[in-house]
């Protein structure tokens, strides 16, 4: 974090009283959750490795746009699925034992 945003945060908390200072989140935690939620994304096996890091905006806007893609993901599969049990080929057996799996 740049010094000029630090000196923000410090100037905006410094209003709050004490015992809600106690239940922020330090700069350390933000990063290591930071890092932790980097390393939940794909092709991120540079960062994972310490090669490259990015900055904490980028990591949140990476995270967005891979839960958009895995929510078009299940809803694909989610229509597919629906089809393959609306389908004459399918029988009763097949759809239940989806149907279990499913559960």
């Amino acid at each position: 974090m740049s010094s000029s945003r630090r000196s923000r945060s410090r100037r905006a908390g410094s209003s709050l009283p004490s015992s809600s200072s106690r239940s922020s989140i330090s700069e350390d935690q933000i990063t290591e959750l930071l890092s932790k939620l980097q390393a939940l994304l794909p092709d991120q096996s540079q960062a994972r490795n310490g090669a490259h890091r990015g900055s904490a905006a980028r990591v949140l806007q990476e995270t967005c746009s891979y839960i958009r893609s895995l929510h078009q993901e299940v809803d694909n599969l989610s229509e597919t699925l629906a089809q393959l049990l609306a389908s004459p080929d399918v029988t009763s057996d097949q759809a239940a034992v989806i149907r279990s799996l499913l559960m």
